[in-house]
């Protein structure tokens, strides 16, 4: 008498905790200093930075599919820990900005408008082909491809010599395609930098450095800043400095140079 049943006491706590769990207040206090206070990325948990299968980005991918069912204050206070150790692994040189990368752009030039004419079966058909000289080129050159990008890729390299070498070679298979009448030509942007590694992609300003080369290459030809050229050997590159390179979201003094194979 006076002492209350355990599975009482227990549904009752339970109760008790689902409240507390729940409560848009707790859960919105948990967001903020996820935000303000916790290092690290206070949006960890979203698709762009869990796309791979670490356990700690699995565990990650989990506690937001919960939050989107019903959100918690635990799921906030999970992915904050989460996104502690994120912070700490990047400190200690594990995670993201700290490894020196050359990044890569390549994109086909012409190929929507040749798409529209040729239509779906051939743009395809091409896509494959190019993909098949464009992606083992990358890969025997000790790159990593980070994400097709429709007719183009994004790639990563320990070294511009790579990232060039890759981007000469795929050049030469490609000159082996012929699919509707189209001559498939890339254009290479390559940029040597820290890229901020977040999930499976790299993010930053060297990032949209390297992409900003390729935009601003011409058919058949690879553009690389000055950083990348530091990496290349000039006695079997030749290499001719653009006297005019303005590009959104570059640096003014960004030196570019347009790269070949010397003869």
């Amino acid at each position: 008498m006076g002492t209350e049943p355990r599975p009482k006491r227990w549904t009752r706590l339970s109760a008790a905790t689902r409240r507390l769990d729940t409560s848009p207040g707790l859960i919105e206090a948990a967001r903020t200093a996820r935000a303000a206070i916790l290092p690290g990325d206070a949006r960890y948990g979203d698709e762009l930075s869990t796309a791979e299968q670490r356990p700690s980005q699995v565990l990650a991918r989990r506690l937001t599919e919960v939050g989107e069912r019903e959100p918690r204050a635990s799921r906030e206070v999970g992915l904050g820990v989460l996104q502690v150790w994120q912070a700490l692994s990047e400190s200690v040189g594990r995670g993201a900005g700290t490894e020196e990368l050359a990044v890569m752009f390549t994109d086909l030039v012409g190929f929507s408008t040749w798409a529209l004419e040729a239509g779906d079966e051939l743009a395809l058909e091409l896509l494959r082909e190019v993909a098949r000289a464009v992606e083992p080129a990358v890969l025997e050159h000790g790159g990593r491809i980070v994400k097709r990008l429709g007719d183009g890729h994004m790639a990563v390299f320990l070294t511009s010599e790579r990232a060039v070498a890759a981007a000469f070679d795929a050049r030469e298979r490609l000159a082996q395609i012929d699919i509707g009448g189209y001559d498939p030509r890339i254009r290479v942007g390559i940029h040597v930098g820290r890229p901020r590694r977040l999930g499976s992609d790299y993010l930053g300003v060297d990032v949209n450095i390297a992409a900003r080369l390729m935009d601003a290459a011409r058919a058949g030809t690879v553009l690389v800043s000055a950083s990348a050229l530091a990496g290349l050997d000039t006695e079997t590159i030749d290499a001719k400095r653009l006297r005019r390179f303005r590009a959104k979201g570059t640096p003014q003094d960004l030196d570019v140079y347009v790269v070949s194979a010397r003869s």
